[in-house]
């Protein structure tokens, strides 16, 4: 009785959903959207270049971190730490003012910066924006790479060490691989928050997918239809990340010799 009321439960389930879906497109004010579907466009972009580029780094210095805390001497174990109880600690929307509205008006002070080459970069929102994310997801993944390489069996490395694998070696065939299959399903879970995350940026003027939204509510004055636009982005982008890091999962091997 159960597996025959289960797919009638999803046909039931598929049934709503469609008819919300529908509901939505016939009932609701969609005419502003051809007209700033090229700013949607760029919104996206922007939401997405985003989440990869702070990703990308975000990791790099994570995985810097973790093995300084997991394998490092004190006096870069200790200020690992240090930094990612402070990032963790604190909110992301704190970190980006400071960035922005502190490190940033700090520069034009000084006639050097502002006749160097760096300014026209230094001027605008987005470096703060990318190292504030950047530095976000180092605090967060840091502590996630100290527990998986501390996870990996020692006896490999020592196994390793002598058949006179040298040290960078074994840490690029062994201890690092093995730490990131451990850590694949939170990455993927830190990049669906990490693209939940770039609306703070909206907040220093720049136009991601949710600036965009809010512009659109602020010229038309239709409020539920740009929501539910968001919302619909959103929830794309996130399943095509889940699905992207399962089929990564599914191509690495379970061990890595």
């Amino acid at each position: 009785m159960g597996d025959f009321l289960r797919p009638l439960h999803r046909r039931i389930m598929l049934a709503i959903a469609l008819a919300i879906v529908g509901s939505c497109v016939w009932l609701l004010n969609w005419e502003w959207l051809p007209k700033y579907m090229p700013v949607i466009l760029s919104g996206i972009w922007i939401t997405a270049w985003m989440t990869v580029v702070t990703m990308v780094l975000g990791m790099v210095c994570a995985v810097l971190l973790g093995i300084a805390q997991a394998a490092g001497p004190v006096w870069l174990a200790w200020p690992a730490k240090a930094y990612c109880t402070v990032i963790r600690g604190t909110p992301l929307l704190l970190q980006l003012w400071l960035l922005y509205f502190g490190l940033g008006s700090f520069f034009p002070l000084f006639p050097e910066i502002r006749q160097s080459f760096l300014w026209p970069i230094l001027r605008q929102a987005w470096p703060y924006a990318v190292l504030a994310l950047t530095m976000s997801v180092a605090g967060y993944e840091g502590e996630v790479m100290r527990g998986a390489f501390k996870g990996v069996p020692h006896g490999q490395l020592e196994a390793a060490k002598a058949m006179g694998m040298p040290r960078f070696t074994a840490f690029r065939r062994i201890w690092l691989p093995q730490a990131v299959h451990r850590a694949l399903p939170t990455i993927g879970g830190e990049t669906v928050l990490q693209m939940k995350s770039t609306p703070l940026i909206a907040t220093i003027s720049i136009f991601d997918i949710y600036g965009v939204a809010r512009r659109i509510t602020q010229d038309t004055l239709i409020v539920y239809e740009p929501l539910l636009m968001l919302a619909v982005v959103y929830m794309t982008m996130a399943g095509i990340i889940v699905l992207f890091f399962r089929w990564l999962e599914s191509r690495l091997p379970t061990r890595t010799a």
